[in-house]
């Protein structure tokens, strides 16, 4: 009998206006299983085009692990409790790791319903 394949495991970049906000996301995406970890980066300094004025933020980076088969439910919840408008959820592949952390994420993000 075949060895099942892992999903692919996905990094979703968010940014959060602070850390208390970032917290209580990362706790919600693991708490979850959206996400198998959320690495938690004060200290950003954003510059983008809003509304048609440029502007300057200090915020929080938001690095979640999850896989390619959570990321859709992990982007729904996102949008859900996030502060912002139009809260920022990209995604990049991983196309390569260490394969126990890779089998690791797709472990602590496994559906169990």
């Amino acid at each position: 009998m075949p060895t099942p394949i892992a999903p692919p495991v996905r990094l979703v970049l968010s940014t959060c206006p602070d850390a208390q906000t970032a917290d209580a996301l990362a706790t919600s995406l693991v708490e979850a299983r959206l996400a198998a970890c959320v690495n938690v980066l004060p200290g950003v300094r954003s510059t983008y085009r809003w509304q048609g004025a440029v502007e300057r933020s200090e915020e929080v980076l938001l690095l979640i692990k999850t896989t390619a088969d959570r990321q859709d439910a992990l982007v729904e919840r996102l949008k859900a409790l996030h502060p912002y408008e139009l809260p920022e959820a990209l995604a990049v592949e991983a196309i390569g790791g260490l394969a126990a952390y890779l089998d690791w994420v797709a472990e602590q993000t496994r559906d169990d319903d």
